[in-house]
């Protein structure tokens, strides 16, 4: 699902079903050790995507551990995104000679709980998802999604905070349940001078009950203040 989204620079690994523990690193073991089995299981795939995409760059195994609020620790040069929901468990993985970022992010192709999409939602947005036609992807489940894959994409390079509504998003819908999005942010970048960014261009797609979105930013489309 997930490759077509992204540029052939990135390695892209996914699983719809669970492997096992066997291959956990002892520092992963330990993180896990008071865990509920399903937690047990989406942090075990979803690692096992992360170094079969390590792999694709030509890198050997290496732990994947959490750093500050989360965000993965990826080897020296490579930048990613790892992301798990019911079902899906998937890693995008590049050379930062390519990419200074990647995000993805994965959702059941379900209704948000009622009253959440207006948490989360500027009002140009709610008025997008209130426009869905029947039968549609669950738009207010896209939005979240594109939300937090924005997060993902931007906190590796900023290190700032964004809140649900620091960043726009606006999209775009193909009939074959697909399509782009565009994200502005609009808090200022708090490490400036340096890398600003206050845009992203993302994919999306629907398909198998799942929505999956993502965003890359090559070097190039950085600017340095």
């Amino acid at each position: 699902m997930i490759s077509g989204l992204l540029p052939a620079t990135v390695a892209c690994a996914e699983a719809f079903e669970d492997d096992g523990e066997d291959d956990l690193f002892p520092q992963e073991r330990e993180l896990i050790g008071n865990s509920v089995e399903r937690r047990r299981r989406e942090f075990t795939t979803v690692r096992a995507c992360a170094r079969r995409a390590l792999a694709d760059l030509g890198l050997p195994p290496a732990p994947v551990l959490p750093g500050v609020r989360n965000v993965p620790q990826w080897p020296a040069g490579i930048v990613g995104s790892m992301t798990h929901c019911d079902g899906y468990r998937a890693a995008a993985l590049a050379r930062a000679a390519d990419l200074v970022t990647v995000g993805i992010d994965a959702e059941p192709d379900l209704p948000l709980r009622q009253g959440m999409v207006e948490s989360i939602a500027l009002p140009s947005e709610l008025s997008w998802v209130r426009a869905a036609v029947p039968g549609s992807v669950h738009r207010d489940r896209l939005l979240f999604s594109a939300k937090e894959c924005v997060y993902k994409a931007w906190y590796p390079m900023m290190r700032t905070e964004l809140d649900f509504d620091d960043a726009e998003i606006a999209f775009t819908e193909t009939a074959d349940g697909s399509g782009t999005f565009d994200a502005r942010v609009l808090r200022p970048a708090r490490n400036a001078p340096g890398q600003w960014v206050d845009a992203f261009a993302g994919r999306w797609t629907a398909r198998r009950g799942l929505l999956v979105t993502t965003i890359s930013l090559a070097a190039t489309a950085v600017s340095v203040n």
